[in-house]
């Protein structure tokens, strides 16, 4: 089981409505943009790139012992820091700072309130691989939020909260009905 990440895709020229023509980049090189008037494409500024997901986490131990039953690779030991944080298949970090290290560059800072703002979704081989995982989950003493059902979207789903109500999706893709 990994997470599902997928590459984000090019706008055609003019897709947003700007005024600026748009290249699509070749591997190695830039995204370049021209103003129509302007002659031959020239790079204005590098596009920040996607790199990591960060997590305020208020039990370090509780959170990454969750994470770890989800397959992620975290090194022992690491509970016991204020900062964490894993390179996933594909290059993408996934970090977490614990209530302190948030505080010390952002003292007024509070844990949010309410439902998730964000979910990390899941991908499981098949249907019984996402009741397997929430089962296994929810028996170890981790919040189920929605149970496993069969979308209409074509995935068997369900939700569970991290240690830090965090929405976690487990899905796989339903088998075609024939």
């Amino acid at each position: 089981m990994g997470l599902l990440i997928r590459k984000a895709a090019f706008l055609p020229p003019y897709a947003d409505h700007s005024p600026r023509a748009a290249t699509p980049a070749t591997p190695g090189r830039p995204f370049r943009s021209r103003h129509p008037t302007e002659g031959p494409p020239t790079v204005d500024a590098m596009t920040p790139r996607f790199d990591l997901i960060g997590m305020a986490t208020t039990d370090m131990a509780r959170t990454l012992g969750f994470y770890r039953r989800l397959g992620l690779d975290i090194p022992p030991g690491a509970e016991s820091q204020p900062h964490v944080e894993v390179t996933l298949p594909g290059g993408i970090r996934i970090a977490w700072d614990d209530a302190e290290m948030v505080r010390s560059f952002d003292p007024d800072w509070t844990p949010p309130t309410g439902g998730p703002r964000h979910s990390l979704a899941f991908r499981c081989t098949d249907p019984a691989e996402v009741d397997r995982w929430y089962a296994e989950l929810t028996e170890a003493g981790y919040e189920g939020h929605l149970k496993p059902w069969d979308a209409f979207w074509g995935q068997r789903y369900a939700v569970l909260h991290d240690p830090d109500g965090n929405g976690v999706d487990l899905f796989a893709p339903l088998p075609e009905a024939g």
